[in-house]
């Protein structure tokens, strides 16, 4: 899920509250608790904003080298 999206949610609505998976499924980021294609593709575009490396784009590459 976007780490980023997720916690900006959780500070809007409070940490134990539901309505941030609520809207990250109303988005269509998040199937149930599973991360969508639309959701990993919202999580590099933020991460190539901020000059970040994702950490799900290393792993990817460092599972590529095997």
């Amino acid at each position: 899920m976007p780490a980023f999206l997720e916690r900006k949610l959780k500070a809007q609505y409070g940490a134990d509250s539901d309505i941030p998976y609520k809207i990250m499924n109303k988005m269509g980021v998040m199937h149930g608790n599973k991360e969508t294609a639309k959701g990993r593709a919202m999580a590099r575009k933020h991460a190539k904003r901020r000059g970040k490396k994702s950490a799900t784009l290393d792993r990817l590459r460092e599972l590529a080298k095997d």
